[in-house]
């Protein structure tokens, strides 16, 4: 079995359970989870986990992403993209000038409410299958954060525009959102997410390429191992005596480990075992000087 992490790029035409669905056959295993849905039209990057890797899925849901999307001015949607249905459309009279202080507006922390078609739930029902039968609901807005975005084209009634976000932002409802500022709505007609987090999407592969290397037995050579997620955070080594706390999932004292030091609070630290195997992420306590666990992956 796989342990670990494939930097997938979603073709169109495919939900991300649709790609986990076709690398269970692929690699004939079943523990694999991806880490955040991309819609069936958008394609880049999808971050999928494998095995113990799976524990690592909320933990990169978490990461900024980045997007390059195209945004069609004078059509809305019900969707908020080209693949639903058209529910008015408006001639586009502004200028590129107002087009790029609408846009640029959005940078920052703002409140968004999120579309119908979404798989967020209400009463425990997805929203898009309310859609589906007709209903809509009242949602609630969402603070999300448009770290950066930056215009790379216009070609009036279409804005090519490059996006970093906060989790759980909606690149379909930031191009309807736009799209209303100006007095002419919007839609989104193309979206490629190009990173996820540390993910960049020079990286990923195909579901085909991965096909081809595992006919070849060289899936290994792609899967990206858990502790390199966490390549950011300083490294600690457990000493031998020690080790059966790590590998119970205990905490860990100070004076416990190779490395005679101590970080900030809250501070993660990649935790591994006297031969150098990975065993967990844990955060530093000051007041009892010690490191508690944050997430085990104890598999050798």
């Amino acid at each position: 079995m796989y342990n670990g992490i494939i930097n997938i790029h979603k073709e169109a035409g495919f939900t991300s359970h649709d790609v986990v669905a076709k690398m269970r056959g692929i690699l004939r295993q079943k523990k694999i989870g991806h880490t955040g849905t991309l819609d069936p039209q958008a394609t880049g990057v999808l971050p999928v986990c494998l095995g113990s890797g799976t524990k690592l899925c909320d933990m990169l849901t978490d990461r900024d992403k980045e997007y390059v999307a195209e945004l069609l001015l004078g059509v809305t949607t019900d969707t908020q993209d080209t693949t639903g249905q058209v529910l008015s459309e408006c001639s586009v009279t502004c200028g590129e000038a107002q087009v790029r202080q609408a846009a640029e507006s959005f940078v920052g922390a703002y409140d968004q409410v999120p579309p119908m078609y979404s798989a967020l739930k209400v009463d425990g029902k997805k929203l898009y299958e309310l859609a589906r039968a007709g209903k809509e609901v009242e949602r609630s807005a969402r603070r999300v954060e448009i770290k950066e975005l930056e215009i790379l084209d216009i070609q009036l009634p279409v804005v090519k525009m490059r996006v970093v976000c906060s989790k759980g932002t909606y690149i379909r409802t930031l191009c309807a959102d736009i799209g209303e500022k100006l007095g002419c709505g919007g839609t989104m007609q193309r979206l490629v997410r190009t990173r996820v987090g540390g993910f960049g999407l020079e990286d990923a592969i195909t579901l085909a390429q991965l096909e081809q290397l595992r006919d070849a037995n060289r899936v290994g050579e792609v899967v990206l191992a858990v502790d390199a997620v966490f390549a950011e955070c300083p490294a600690l080594h457990v000493q031998e005596a020690f080790e059966r706390l790590l590998d119970n999932g205990n905490a860990i004292e100070t004076g416990q480990t190779a490395e005679q030091v101590q970080y900030a609070e809250g501070e993660f630290v990649r935790f591994y075992r006297a031969d150098g195997s990975f065993a967990g992420v844990y955060a530093y306590r000051q007041e009892k000087q010690r490191y508690q666990p944050v997430k085990m992956f104890l598999e050798r």
